[in-house]
């Protein structure tokens, strides 16, 4: 199998039991971002003591456990392969200025002129680029993921995070 076919994500689970209701914005975001993931995603397990990573695709369970976000990756077939616990302190700024930024653009779409709607938009993907850099940099040589796919996942983040 190729890196295409085996690097990748399979199937996604958020365990968000924990938390209040997503607003029906940010529940729509998630289903787009979970539904892009799985069409088009890049993630890549380092080989660990000389062995071979353990082949993909996978699926990831993402929660937030003692105040640390979890990813629980196993395999197709459902063999646990790797779990990584990474400090929220890095994303909470973020995830907060994402959030407030979303709810202007929210109420944007609403009442304002396109050329004011683009503005806010512009800011907001700036933000979320950042989130998708940081998510990057904190999986740094426990995954390996793309941008696109950092950008899906930190919407996911965002779910399980407080704003």
């Amino acid at each position: 199998m190729s890196e295409a076919t085996t690097g990748r994500l399979c199937r996604i689970e958020i365990d968000d039991s924990a938390l209040p209701p997503p607003t029906p914005e940010m529940e729509q975001e998630r289903r787009v971002a979970v539904f892009d993931l799985l069409e088009d995603n890049s993630f890549v397990l380092p080989g660990r003591e000389d062995a071979a990573p353990p082949p993909g695709p996978y699926a990831l369970a993402l929660a937030v456990r003692e105040k640390r976000l979890v990813f629980d990756i196993e395999t197709e077939t459902g063999d646990k392969v790797a779990e990584f616990h990474l400090a929220l302190g890095p994303f909470r700024q973020t995830v907060k200025d994402y959030f407030q930024i979303c709810a202007s653009y929210f109420d944007a779409v609403k009442r304002l002129p396109p050329a004011q709607i683009e503005a806010i938009d512009m800011a907001r993907r700036g933000i979320h680029n950042e989130g998708a850099r940081t998510l990057q940099e904190r999986l740094e040589g426990k995954a390996q993921i793309d941008i696109d796919t950092a950008r899906r996942l930190f919407t996911l983040i965002c779910a399980l995070i407080p704003g």
